[in-house]
């Protein structure tokens, strides 16, 4: 969260990007974010056994999600398939979230919908990594 807010002044500082959105809203949609993709990397280190195969698992999850979130193409020129499992990525959400909060003004209806997203990605991941990590204990 701090790496965020530091490279967010950074980026209007130095290199003169607007920020023309609600700063609240964009700290509370970058908190879900955070949730979110620790979940995911909580429910992949759960279902391994060694710390290895968490980092290959998680490397795995990062590279397509990165690629597949709209930060090198848009999500919408994606075959169908891809877009369906598009639609369980995080930083898809926070890619929208932030581009949309950071240049465009973007409304409260978009965003809320968004964060929603990824406050079940949440849920979801983490309720999932600590069953398993439960079950693991026994």
């Amino acid at each position: 969260l701090i790496l965020t807010l530091f490279m967010t002044v950074v980026s209007m500082l130095f290199f003169k990007v607007p920020f023309v959105g609600s700063k609240i809203l964009f700290l509370f949609s970058t908190i879900c974010a955070l949730l979110a993709i620790i979940g995911v990397g909580l429910f992949i280190s759960s279902l391994c056994s060694t710390q290895q195969q968490a980092i290959l698992g998680v490397f795995v999850f990062q590279m397509p999600s990165v690629l597949m979130s709209g930060f090198v193409s848009p999500v919408e020129d994606m075959p169908k398939i891809l877009q369906f499992i598009d639609l369980f990525n995080p930083i898809k959400y926070y890619m929208t979230i932030s581009k949309g909060i950071f240049l465009k003004a973007m409304g409260f209806q978009e965003i809320f919908k968004n964060t929603v997203c990824l406050i079940l990605i949440a849920f979801v991941t983490l309720s999932i990594a600590s069953w398993i990590f439960e079950k693991k204990l026994d």
